[in-house]
C-alpha cells in the first residue's frame, strides 16, 4: 500500500475516534439525553433496553454530523481512493497488467503515465488515459505509475518507471516497440495529442483523413485497432 493512502487512512482512523468521543461527550450534557441514560439503571429492563439502543443510534449519527470531514472531489487535492476507478471510471487501469520490462520484452509500446491520487490535475487527467485503454488498450501497454511508489535511488535502469520521471505531476511518456521516448510530455495532454503520437507508432492513417483508427495498406497492426 502506498505510504500517502496509510497516511490517510490512519487519519480516517483518528478522526473516527476522535468524533465519536466529542459526539458521546456533547449527548451525555443534554438534559433530557442524560435522563435517559440514568434511567437505564432502573428497574424496568425491557424499557432499558429500548432506551439503550436509541442512544446507540444517536450517537453513530450524529457522529457523522457533529464533525464530518470534508468530502474529495475533482476540484480538490484531497485522497479519496483509486482516481481511474473514481473519476475515470475504469478500475482496471490500476494496477497495470505488466511491468515496464515485460512490456519492452514482447515489443509492446507503452504509455507511461505518472501521478498521485491526492491531486486535482490527475483527478481530471485520469479520464484521458482512460479513453486511450478503449482504443488502444489491447495493442499497447497503458501503464499508470502512482510517483509515491517510486523507489527512491541514486539511478534507474531504462526497464525501470523512475528513469523516465521528471518530478512534475502529472506527466505522460509514450514509448515505441523499440523502447525509444517518442514523447514527454507534463501537466494536462489532450486526448488528440496522444492520439496523433500512437498513430505514428502503429502507422496509422492521421487524424486529418480518418478520425476513426484505420490501418494504412500494408500494415502488421493487429485489426484490433479499427473500430
Amino acid at each position: 500500500m502506498p505510504k500517502n493512502q496509510i497516511f490517510h487512512n490512519s487519519m480516517f482512523h483518528t478522526w473516527m475516534i476522535k468524533s465519536v468521543k466529542k459526539s458521546l461527550e456533547i449527548l451525555l450534557n443534554l438534559p433530557f439525553l442524560s435522563c435517559l441514560f440514568n434511567y437505564r439503571f432502573s428497574y424496568k429492563p425491557r424499557l432499558n433496553y429500548l432506551v439503550s439502543g436509541w442512544l446507540a443510534i444517536a450517537l453513530f449519527s450524529l457522529s457523522f454530523l457533529i464533525s464530518s470531514p470534508a468530502q474529495a472531489a475533482l476540484t480538490d487535492d484531497r485522497f479519496d481512493g483509486n482516481i481511474f476507478a473514481l473519476y475515470a471510471g475504469n478500475g482496471s487501469l490500476v494496477p497495470p497488467r505488466e511491468t515496464l520490462k515485460e512490456s519492452f520484452v514482447r515489443n509492446r509500446p507503452v504509455v507511461l503515465t505518472f501521478y498521485v491520487e491526492d491531486s486535482k490535475d490527475c483527478k481530471k487527467f485520469s479520464g484521458v488515459i482512460s479513453r486511450l485503454q478503449q482504443y488502444y488498450g489491447k495493442v499497447a501497454a497503458l501503464t499508470p505509475i502512482n510517483a509515491d511508489a517510486i523507489p527512491v535511488k541514486s539511478s534507474y535502469a531504462k526497464d525501470e518507471p523512475g528513469y523516465y520521471y521528471k518530478g512534475v505531476l502529472p506527466q505522460t511518456v509514450i514509448l515505441d516497440q523499440q523502447g525509444r521516448v517518442v514523447f514527454d510530455s507534463k501537466g494536462q495532454v489532450k486526448y488528440e495529442a496522444l492520439d496523433d503520437v500512437l498513430r505514428k507508432v502503429f502507422n496509422l492513417l492521421p487524424r486529418t483523413e480518418s478520425p476513426e483508427l484505420k490501418q494504412r495498406d500494408f500494415n502488421e497492426i493487429s485489426t484490433e485497432l479499427a473500430p
